[in-house]
């Protein structure tokens, strides 16, 4: 017959070592620790590879002194070479203008020539008037004013205007000048009027 008063077996019942609770349980930590594989390592390797070539790249994005000191060089250059260019330019358009002031001037008096030459022709050209006309023809030299159109010159259409054409070969010439024409330097004031003849016609 049973024992009524016999407790049942507990586990390590009837052992010499007691049961311990973290012998049982696994440390977590430590298995967190064994699972540090090479896969982990390379990652980190990795990671910190990619930090090295972004810093490598930045580096190498940002200009170094003498890259700037090139650039503004460069910069320097175009400015003088525009400064240089404007005041060629404006030069240019100064003496055009004051070349084309002059060259009005001058034209306003080129009748009062014409008629000062008409007088000359008819020998009448003397005391006051002959003056006027030796003032004028300075006043012309020292401008820079060359009359030009004389019988027996080589016609040409550029500073010619022909108003009849009595010859009859290539040979063209000038062989009447009805009135003179004027440079005012380089530049056109005013044909010369003249009749086209042959180079062996007697000039008028």
């Amino acid at each position: 017959m049973s024992n009524p008063e016999s407790k049942p077996e507990t586990p390590g019942a009837g052992t010499d070592q007691p049961v311990n609770p973290e012998q049982e349980q696994p440390d977590t930590a430590d298995l967190d620790a064994g699972n540090d594989t090479p896969d982990a390592a390379e990652a980190d390797a990795s990671a910190a590879g990619d930090n090295g070539d972004s810093a490598g790249e930045e580096e190498s994005s940002n200009p170094t002194v003498e890259d700037q000191l090139a650039e503004r060089t460069e910069d320097l250059q175009r400015v003088t070479a525009e400064y240089a260019n404007f005041r060629r330019r404006t030069a240019r358009e100064r003496d055009a203008l004051v070349a084309h002031a002059k060259s009005s001037v001058v034209t306003e008096f080129l009748p009062v020539m014409d008629d000062l030459d008409l007088v000359d022709q008819h020998g009448d050209l003397t005391g006051p008037l002959k003056a006027v006309h030796d003032k004028i023809t300075g006043t012309f030299g020292k401008l820079g004013v060359t009359r030009f159109g004389d019988p027996g010159d080589g016609f040409d259409p550029e500073i010619h205007e022909a108003v009849q054409d009595i010859s009859s070969g290539d040979d063209k010439v000038i062989g009447t000048v009805l009135r003179p024409g004027y440079m005012f330097g380089d530049r056109l004031v005013r044909t010369a009027m003249v009749i086209i003849a042959d180079a062996d016609s007697p000039a008028e």
